[in-house]
C-alpha cells in the first residue's frame, strides 16, 4: 500500500520505531492453562475439518529512507533497516537479524507448547541465535558462495527441575515441530512477481 500524497514514509518509520510493546506478566499456571486450552482448541478444529489447520500469513513492506522498509503484519508494524556500512540508517534491525529473531521467537513458542504437552517443565528459557553470512555474494564479488547463511547456531539455555535427558527429549520434539526451524532447514518454494505500478 503506497502512502497518501504528501505523507512521508520516514515519519511513519520514526513513529513505528519509537513504539515499544510491553509483554504482559503471566503466572506459570496461567501460561499452562493458555497452552493447554489452545492445544485442545486446535485439536478439536483439526479433528472437525483437516483444512482448519491450513493457515495463510501475509505481510507488506514499503521501502523508505536509504534502504529501510516499514513492514505491516496484521495489526503490527516494524522497521527493517541496515547499518551504515550496508547503506542503511540503522533505525531498525537488519533483515537477517529479523530472520534469526523469527527463529528464536518460534523456538520459544514451541518449547513452551511441547514442554506443556510432554510434561517436561522448565522455569526460564533463553535462546541465542548466531549465523554466518558471506557478503561477497550480496555484492556480486563471488557467485560461488551462498547469498544466505552458511550456518546457524542455536544455544538454548533452560533452567528447571528435569534431567538433561528429558530436556534433550524436549529439544527433539521442538526440532521436529518448529515451523521457522523447518523454513531454515528445508527448501521452501518461493514465487516472485514484479508488477509495474
Amino acid at each position: 500500500m503506497a502512502p497518501a500524497a504528501g505523507t512521508s514514509i520516514v515519519d511513519v518509520m520514526t513513529i513505528t520505531a519509537s513504539i515499544q510493546s510491553a509483554v504482559p506478566e503471566i503466572t506459570v499456571e496461567d501460561r499452562a492453562a493458555r497452552l493447554t486450552d489452545a492445544g485442545n482448541a486446535w485439536a478439536e478444529r483439526i479433528d472437525a475439518n483437516r483444512s482448519n489447520a491450513h493457515l495463510n500469513y501475509a505481510v507488506e513492506g514499503i521501502g523508505a529512507g536509504s534502504v529501510a522498509t516499514t513492514v505491516r503484519a496484521g495489526k503490527h508494524s516494524f522497521v527493517v533497516d541496515e547499518p551504515a556500512v550496508l547503506a542503511g540508517d540503522d533505525i531498525g534491525s537488519s533483515p537477517v537479524e529479523y530472520a534469526l529473531g523469527a527463529l528464536v521467537g518460534c523456538q520459544v513458542v514451541v518449547y513452551r507448547l511441547y514442554a506443556q504437552q510432554l510434561g517436561i517443565p522448565f522455569d526460564d528459557i533463553v535462546i541465542r541465535a548466531e549465523a554466518d553470512l558471506d557478503a561477497a555474494r550480496l555484492f556480486g564479488a563471488d557467485e560461488s558462495v551462498r547469498a544466505g547463511f552458511s550456518e546457524v547456531r542455536l544455544d538454548i539455555e533452560i533452567s528447571g527441575p528435569e534431567t538433561n535427558e528429558r530436556y534433550d527429549e524436549l529439544r527433539e520434539a521442538v526440532d521436529a515441530h518448529c515451523p521457522v526451524l523447518d523454513i531454515f532447514q528445508n527448501p521452501t518454494p518461493v514465487k516472485t512477481t514484479v508488477i509495474r505500478a
